[in-house]
């Protein structure tokens, strides 16, 4: 079922026509998991281009290659969410939603190929959905087992997904053909963010709880190394380039720069700002870094900073945070925009 999403008068006016960023520029989505909201950022300066509402919680952005569209997973808040948002970038038309029943709480998502479906994980009914995104619906439910699947990352190809558990400390392969997982191993404690090498095929998990990266054989899921990422590694994601890694470590507060072919971390990243007021958050009144994202040009790494309200901008070529960009409240999911 689709049900338009009511959008805000800001939101109307910041997606007129021109207002809608030219060609050739690039804008940051971050997801607002306590406002209900994403907003759209310039990546020139960012400043605020426009604003979508969404439904509780949105906790993960995946941008179609071609820019159009965005799809969020809006996971709940005191009660489980239920829901995709689809955000209409290029036209800035109504918002929409994908209804999936009783598979509550969806929380990590990629497109296949061709960006007309996605995998959706969903932690209530402990399923990897696929969903048509044109005709608002769920294609197939595959089971996962015991254990809550979190994030999910796709193979290049779009053949293979890869789902961590945190409750279990897993990673999973599933076999998007037939429709099954086929192997489970563990990664470490509080397995959560996970990513595929764009060349190596190489699957690529944050342990959170046991402070640790772990690189996995894609097709059995073998641990190749272990890298050291201590104060709670959240999130893990590449560089345009895939020379690097970025693990974003919530508790330290801080990045760790993973070189990939030397599996050894080169930078950490403090992202904390002395003397500033953070909110409470799981962790205490913190920074709490969460989202991460490179931007496709190579110079620059966004990072949520959920505690405060902010991006960090990090310079790539120092390797330092070179800003700071207001966001909504919690801010924590991230897509760019082409």
């Amino acid at each position: 079922m689709i049900r338009p999403v009511v959008l805000s008068l800001s939101l109307a006016l910041a997606l007129s026509p021109g207002m809608i960023p030219a060609a050739g520029s690039t804008e940051l989505l971050v997801g607002n998991k306590s406002a209900d909201t994403v907003w759209r950022l310039s990546t020139d300066d960012g400043r605020k281009l426009g604003e979508f509402a969404t439904g509780q919680g949105p906790h993960e952005i995946v941008v179609s290659s071609d820019g159009r569209t965005a799809l969020v997973s809006n996971y709940g808040s005191q009660s489980p969410g239920s829901s995709l948002s689809v955000l209409d970038l290029a036209g800035g038309g109504a918002a929409r939603s994908i209804d999936l029943g009783d598979n509550t709480r969806p929380h990590g998502m990629r497109l296949m190929p061709g960006n007309k479906r996605a995998v959706v994980t969903t932690e209530g009914s402990r399923k990897l959905l696929v969903v048509d995104i044109e005709k608002a619906k769920v294609d197939s439910a595959i089971d996962l087992g015991e254990g809550r699947g979190h994030m999910v990352a796709l193979s290049v190809d779009g053949a293979t997904a890869y789902v961590t558990k945190i409750d279990a400390g897993t990673v999973s392969r599933v076999d998007l053909k037939a429709g099954r997982k086929t192997h489970e191993v563990a990664a470490g404690a509080g397995a959560e963010g996970v990513a595929v090498h764009p060349r190596s095929g190489e699957v690529w998990v944050s342990n959170r709880e046991a402070g640790t990266v772990t690189v996995h054989d894609p097709a059995t899921l073998a641990v190749r190394a272990t890298v050291p990422s201590p104060g709670f590694p959240i999130r893990v994601v590449f560089t345009a380039d895939g020379r690097h890694a970025l693990a974003t470590n919530a508790r330290a507060a801080t990045l760790s720069v993973i070189d990939v072919e030397g599996k050894r971390v080169i930078q950490t990243v403090d992202l904390s700002r002395k003397g500033a007021q953070y909110s409470q958050t799981m962790l205490g009144r913190a920074a709490l870094p969460i989202g991460v994202i490179a931007d496709p040009s190579g110079k620059r790494v966004y990072v949520a900073i959920s505690g405060g309200d902010e991006i960090a901008v990090v310079d790539t070529a120092r390797w330092q945070v070179v800003g700071q960009w207001k966001t909504g409240r919690e801010p924590d999911a991230l897509g760019v925009v082409p």
